[in-house]
């Protein structure tokens, strides 16, 4: 069974690859996520999130650090939204099992707002 952190690392190179099929495979059937743009409850609506929200306003993103604690793994990156300046973001996951089972995110979404 892989480490939480590299579960997490899979995870975002699954988002940085848009890879559909990997991202799911990270994620446990119950997982939720609370961000500052929504919500999701379960996989297919977590992926969902990502392939219809973060994918289409921001091309790329790049991780800055990981911070593991056990199951606990906090990934501080930025999003780089089309025409606009970097955005610092904070995700936290929690891993049980070898899978995603939880998802908190925080960032200032002022500059992917304005675009929109």
């Amino acid at each position: 069974m892989e480490s939480p952190v590299e579960v997490v690392k899979a995870y975002f190179d699954a988002w940085t690859t848009k890879d559909e099929a990997k991202l799911r495979g990270t994620l446990a059937p119950e997982v939720s996520f609370v961000g500052a743009l929504g919500t999701a409850e379960g996989a297919e609506s977590c992926v969902k999130g990502l392939v219809n929200g973060m994918w289409k306003v921001s091309p790329r993103m790049r991780v800055l650090h990981r911070f593991v604690d056990g199951p606990e793994v906090l990934t501080w990156f930025e999003i780089h939204p089309y025409d606009g300046a970097p955005t610092p973001v904070a995700n936290w996951c929690h891993v049980e099992n070898g899978r995603i089972t939880h998802i908190r995110v925080t960032f200032d979404p002022r500059s992917i707002l304005e675009k929109r």
